[in-house]
């Protein structure tokens, strides 16, 4: 059970910590200068983890098995990263932004779970997809 609801405790931990350091991110630096420290602490820390985490091959061997999700995860952090800090310097506040962010990406992720990954949607799902429409809608007024 541990194991099971440990990932999304750390989800919602790093979610908390990563909007309070965005927002809190002074308004002057250079977005890339951040970005550079952010990814710089990254790499370190997963140098470490590695040391940690120990599977069948070693870290360096496993890059031979890596492709292409690795390099466009990377690109896509990147944007991820400067579009929350670029919104909160235009004023979204941390309440609402992550709010709006995450509930349009859950409703544009529903079609892609249904097509590409055979995920089941029930009357129940459609219900919440309503409400979380409705709350949108509420939300922005």
């Amino acid at each position: 059970m541990f194991m099971y609801v440990f990932p999304i405790v750390l989800i919602v931990a790093s979610n908390i910590a990563y909007n309070l350091c965005q927002k809190l991110t002074p308004q002057d630096v250079n977005p890339f200068s951040a970005l550079f420290i952010t990814y710089l602490t990254a790499a370190i820390l997963s140098l470490i983890g590695s040391l940690f985490y120990k599977t069948n091959k070693g870290f360096l061997q496993s890059f031979n098995e890596l492709n292409w999700t690795s390099l466009v995860l990377g690109i896509t952090i990147v944007g991820l990263e400067l579009g929350y800090l670029l919104a909160y310097r235009e004023g979204w506040n941390i309440s609402v932004g992550s709010l709006v962010a995450n509930i349009i990406l859950a409703l544009m992720l529903i079609p892609i779970g249904i097509l590409f990954f055979k995920e089941g949607f029930s009357v129940y799902q459609i219900t919440g997809v309503l409400l979380c429409i409705i709350g949108l809608l509420l939300i922005n007024k």
